[in-house]
């Protein structure tokens, strides 16, 4: 166990930017968020899969809707709070402990907001390993948690609680009174036990983020290359692999929010050839390619960078003229089985692209 303070959420927001893979919600708004909660009612505790007691009764939490919309309709930062305590009201059922289900973007940096307001510890893991954009796109649901009931609440403190018997369902059920709530909602769901929890997570994720940002803030002090360093820091965690996909400047973004995600194509012209580079984007980054070329292609991670400091660009804050690194980072093996590929590999997103693990 450690403690989590205000002087960690630099680092997490960072880190969680990084993971988030282009979307997950904007970090320096979930970073707002988590520091007033901390400021409010003192330190979170992070713990490990390993410190969970078999009984535990544990809830993932996160929010949904398309990014851009956050920038313009801010989360109060009690949503969450009010969505627990409706599961809790209709389960019966009192939470021990709380887990963040994505470890990207906003989605890293809200479960700690709701930790500081509980009291309860913050388990170190998650169930993408970064950011997807649906919600039955967890390893939770591939090894059998089901997903539902659902618990949501928006800042209005509308609530809502949606109960079926699949992942995708909830998703789809979740997903259309998250677009009447604003395009916006926070929500609680993937009830498990401690024993569970450590057979269907990915694990370490919340250090995993905050190690990120402590690596390129050292690289920055160090006067050393901050994309390096990062590649080489992927290189000793359970992700074990992350390389350099491209370089150059974004010359088109085609975006759009549609059924509340956003979706659409960024191109990036390399410095040295008229050939781009194309992202396609539903939230986050989801294929890149070089004409007929995939470099990269979901469940692995394809993170835009800024070319000078390594910090990752949010798809909604991308511009056109920006310089930028394209990172691939491979995703740990809890993620690349067959059942795992089938809810979140290309398929999934009906993408043609045969997924081979980058480095493999």
């Amino acid at each position: 166990m450690r403690w989590l303070e205000v002087g960690d959420l630099e680092d997490i927001a960072v880190g969680a930017a990084v993971l988030g893979t282009g979307g997950g919600g904007d970090p320096y708004i979930g970073k707002l968020l988590a520091r007033g909660a901390i400021e409010a009612h003192g330190a979170v505790r992070l713990i490990s899969l390993d410190e969970l007691a078999d009984d535990e009764e544990v809830i993932t939490c996160g929010a949904m809707g398309a990014p851009t919309i956050v920038l313009e309709k801010v989360p109060s930062g009690d949503e969450m709070l009010m969505a627990l305590r409706h599961y809790e009201a209709i389960s019966g059922k009192a939470v021990t402990a709380i887990m963040p289900f994505e470890a990207g973007g906003l989605n890293s940096c809200l479960p700690i907001v709701l930790a500081a307001q509980t009291g309860l510890p913050l388990v170190d893991a998650d169930g993408m390993g970064r950011a997807f954009p649906q919600l039955e796109m967890e390893t939770f649901n591939v090894y059998g948690v089901p997903a539902a009931p659902v618990a949501m609440a928006d800042e209005k403190g509308n609530l809502a609680l949606v109960e079926t018997d699949s992942a995708a369902k909830a998703e789809f059920m979740a997903r259309g009174i998250c677009i009447r709530m604003g395009g916006q909602a926070s929500l609680v769901n993937y009830a498990m036990d401690g024993a569970t929890a450590r057979r269907v997570s990915v694990p370490a994720t919340v250090s995993l983020a905050q190690d990120i940002g402590r690596v390129l803030r050292q690289a920055r002090v160090d006067k050393t290359a901050r994309l390096n360093a990062l590649i080489d820091f992927f290189g000793t965690t359970h992700y074990g692999h992350a390389e350099l996909l491209g370089s150059g400047k974004v010359s088109d973004i085609e975006r759009k929010v549609e059924n509340g995600w956003s979706v659409g194509i960024v191109s990036i012209l390399p410095f040295d050839s008229d050939v781009p580079y194309r992202i396609r984007i539903q939230n986050e980054n989801l294929v890149v390619e070089r004409g007929a070329t995939v470099l990269a292609v979901v469940p692995d991670l394809i993170c835009v960078l800024d070319i000078d400091t390594a910090e990752a660009i949010p798809t909604e804050r991308l511009r056109y003229g920006q310089r930028v690194d394209i990172l691939g980072i491979r995703v740990p093996p809890i993620m690349r089985t067959p059942g795992a590929l089938m809810v979140f590999g290309p398929r999934a997103f009906g993408l043609t692209a045969e997924y081979v693990p980058l480095g493999i």
